[in-house]
């Protein structure tokens, strides 16, 4: 009988607690950090940080966008701010594109330093490309085919409302709109819910199954889906109990990130007055080099932050990684063979039924 998704919680504990701390290991720990946060592990714990949304420039009354960009920018040709913007933006994408690309490789290389109790980042880098590079592929398309959906279940509605004429006026079809609107919502949130467990089932079963074999997603999705009729109980619990545990280290993650960010913003805050009245006095004024100091200063600023924060979700990292596969071993061979390797001299037991694929040359 394979281990349940709540006994896997105690194994997942005892492995961070051997890997992290028996012994604590400083160039491991700060390793594990810089792979989790690429490999987005802190997620799964909860470890999004939101930023307050209320910031606004001041604008005087009457004043349009002109007239702020003026204020704001007044030596700075108009022309050569929107070619700034565009350049920005089409950086902006490259840069997600790559760190996409780099996000799908370190999440193999995550799963290596658990399996192995060992972070090794440039021999990792190395083997794993090719994995990574299909689960980036997959990322890609998942994202466009998601992207797709949303259009559809926001675009139908909403042509079927104005083919009807309820936009035209719409205080007269008050009650219509309320409905469709509540029923678009609800759609959304169940898409949106749905898309989220396929991308963590793949994260965790579908991940090991291309790195121990050499596999597609596709191939390992078509593997995992009977394993998953066969146990519907199992694995509904072990997404339960990884919500659960989640919100819980979310909680931890989230208020140490806060007090993290209030101690973090106060240096950070007093660099950029220091800077602006240094500029003013220097006679500085905002051009294409000032915008673009600015912007890779604050990027630089975000980035030592985030890895701050990660190197303190260090177990957080760690545990979710650890109670995937240890919920996984029982029901994957290979997995578990890897995890618990039979002695040397010792073949291990045939599984009835049991075809091992070969990994490729």
């Amino acid at each position: 009988m394979p281990i349940s998704a709540v006994d896997t919680i105690n194994l997942a504990f005892q492995h961070t607690k051997r890997q992290l701390f028996q012994p604590f290991r400083f160039w491991q720990w700060t390793r594990l950090a810089i792979v989790g946060l690429l490999a987005g592990e802190m997620g799964s714990g909860g470890g999004n940080i939101n930023f307050p949304s209320g910031f606004n420039f001041p604008q005087k009354a009457g004043g349009g966008s002109q007239h702020l960009l003026a204020q704001n920018f007044p030596h700075l040709d108009p022309a050569i701010l929107g070619g700034l913007i565009a350049v920005l933006a089409i950086t902006g994408l490259v840069f997600i594109i790559v760190l996409m690309y780099i996000s799908s490789v370190m999440r193999f290389i995550l799963f290596d330093s658990i399996l192995a109790k060992e972070c090794r980042i440039r021999a990792g880098w190395s083997r794993r490309q090719g994995p990574g590079w299909r689960y980036f592929l997959w990322h890609l398309g998942f994202m466009f085919v998601s992207l797709a959906c949303m259009a559809v279940l926001v675009g139908v509605p909403a042509l079927i409302a104005f083919a009807r004429g309820w936009f035209s006026a719409p205080r007269q079809h008050l009650a219509p709109l309320i409905v469709l609107g509540i029923f678009v919502f609800l759609l959304v949130v169940i898409f949106g819910i749905a898309a989220a467990i396929v991308q963590v089932l793949t994260k965790d079963f579908v991940v090991p199954q291309m790195a121990l074999e050499g596999i597609g997603p596709i191939e390992g999705w078509r593997r995992l889906w009977p394993m998953m009729q066969g146990e519907a109980g199992g694995y509904a619990v072990y997404i339960g109990m990884k919500i659960v545990l989640a919100i819980g280290a979310g909680i931890v993650v989230g208020i140490t990130s806060l007090i993290l960010a209030l101690i973090f913003a106060v240096p950070v805050i007093g660099v950029i007055v220091a800077a602006v009245f240094a500029g003013k006095a220097a006679g500085v004024t905002w051009n294409v080099f000032t915008i673009t100091a600015a912007i890779v200063a604050g990027c630089i600023a975000f980035f030592v932050f985030f890895y701050i924060i990660a190197l303190i979700a260090v177990p957080v990292i760690v545990f979710f990684p650890a109670y995937s596969i240890y919920f996984f071993a029982p029901r994957y061979r290979p997995l578990s063979l890897a995890l618990y390797p039979p002695p040397p001299g010792t073949l291990p037991p045939i599984e009835p039924g049991w075809t091992p694929t070969p990994q490729p040359a």
